[in-house]
């Protein structure tokens, strides 16, 4: 069987994969890449490659995609689905085009679901198929949600989806399969599974597959869909309308302490990616803990205002790069700075600070008990009596809590505090945050967790 040069380029933050493809002769292709274009463009400068070729699946939910970036900045031809109808240079592919890659060929699939104008790619040497890129369609023991477009769209899409997956499934069995979707996206990727695939193993152990009709699919595949973050529903046009070209990598300009007061009293939020101890020791009253870390873009994209003015607080030793990297990618552009100095900046110049206490579990006694997991996660197993919102929808629930000494808990700490400086943002005084999870309240305690929903 050919063999194909292939590096998958994993964002494990947002549970997805882009694709590198070697074509030998110099150039290369890439597979839904995003905007942070880093990882691919090292990839490539280190085999020597120029991106001659972008394909894109879909109209991306999770993140800005960094085709028409490549196109502006390299040349490079952009694939994408003529259904899609995108506003910027592209080749727009209808189903079973082909695009000839000099030696490879890669032909167009027409498999909607995730999204009414969703290709695949099958990658063919000479007339042999080699793999096949299933962006948000098949993925690894799975299939990704239908519900990103509209409440009343979700059903039909849910069909296409099923009869979309039968098409892939067609494909000779050795066919390798190279989802974008993987473990940790919202985009319903099951967790700890791979990556990749083949389509033998795939008819033989993904459960969607062995679903008895298309009702039965229907069933199984929005029977499981959790909730996911807001930008989902904006970031599609983004991608739609194209991008904004960037002219210079992202940076954030240096704010003194004045001018993050006089920001603040304007309506900026301050967003504090300092990790969950340094935060709950003093941080800007108001301020959001979202801690940098892999994961740190989704939970910006879902906790942090698009439309305020925002205001990064972080640590000597955290990457500011890094921060307006996660933040561009899923199109947060309104980083207008951070706190030039950090936090001692702040407390030198006598400001206000508020702190959060930290507990453990052995400390908690008649506190309400605050879980803001997934459903999912909290059906596993959580601490009888607590209260249950996802982080997610905290805000809209914020009002409605019982002011009263409260516990927040999640699985280790950094989503807990996160949920309570949502809750200090919105009134609520007396709260602290549990250091670990349930399972360090059951050993503790000896009790045993509480089941089910």
């Amino acid at each position: 069987m050919s063999t194909v040069d292939l590096v998958p380029l994993i964002d494990e933050g947002l549970g997805n994969s882009a694709y590198l493809v070697d074509l030998g002769d110099g150039r290369a292709l890439v597979v839904d890449v995003s905007l942070d274009l880093r990882a691919t463009q090292q990839a490539a400068r280190r085999r020597g490659l120029t991106v001659a070729f972008a394909a894109d699946t879909h109209l991306h939910a999770d993140f800005v995609s960094g085709a028409r970036q490549l196109s502006a900045t390299e040349g490079t031809r952009v694939l994408a689905s003529a259904a899609g109808h995108r506003e910027f240079r592209h080749t727009g592919l209808h189903d079973e085009d082909e695009v000839d890659l000099g030696g490879l060929r890669l032909r167009a699939l027409a498999t909607p679901g995730h999204t009414h104008e969703h290709l695949s790619f099958l990658l063919l040497d000479g007339d042999q198929p080699v793999g096949v890129f299933t962006g948000g369609s098949l993925l690894v023991d799975s299939a990704a949600r239908t519900d990103l477009i509209s409440p009343e769209r979700t059903e039909p899409l849910a069909r296409q989806q099923y009869a979309s997956l039968r098409r892939l499934a067609g494909l000779p069995d050795e066919v390798t399969v190279w989802p974008t979707h993987g473990a940790g996206s919202f985009c319903s990727a099951p967790p700890g599974a791979q990556r990749t695939s083949t389509i033998g193993a795939q008819k033989a152990t993904n459960p969607l597959l062995q679903a008895e009709d298309e009702d039965a699919f229907v069933a199984a595949l929005t029977g499981s869909l959790g909730s996911f973050p807001d930008y989902f529903l904006r970031l599609a046009e983004v991608n739609r309308r194209g991008p904004a070209v960037l002219d210079t990598d992202p940076a954030p300009a240096g704010l003194d302490v004045a001018r993050v007061r006089a920001l603040l009293a304007e309506g900026a939020h301050v967003v504090d990616v300092r990790l969950v101890p340094e935060f709950a020791a003093g941080h800007i009253p108001g301020a959001l803990s979202i801690p940098l870390r892999p994961v740190f873009a989704s939970w910006l994209g879902w906790l942090a205002d698009p439309e305020r003015p925002l205001i990064v607080v972080r640590g000597d030793e955290q990457d500011p790069a890094e921060i307006a990297w996660q933040a561009t990618k899923i199109g947060f552009d309104n980083i207008v700075g951070e706190l030039r100095g950090g936090m001692d900046a702040w407390t030198a110049d006598e400001q206000d600070i508020t702190a959060t206490r930290l507990v453990r579990a052995e400390e908690i006694n008649q506190q309400n008990v605050l879980d803001v997991r997934q459903v999912p996660e909290f059906a596993a197993g959580h601490v009888p009596g607590s209260t249950h919102v996802e982080l997610g929808s905290l805000t809209d629930h914020a009002e409605s809590l019982p002011r009263a000494p409260t516990v927040v808990m999640c699985g280790h700490g950094e989503r807990a505090m996160g949920a309570a400086s949502v809750l200090e943002r919105a009134g609520h005084r007396d709260l602290s945050v549990l250091e670990g999870g349930p399972d360090d309240w059951a050993q503790v305690t000896g009790r045993p967790l509480e089941h089910g929903v």
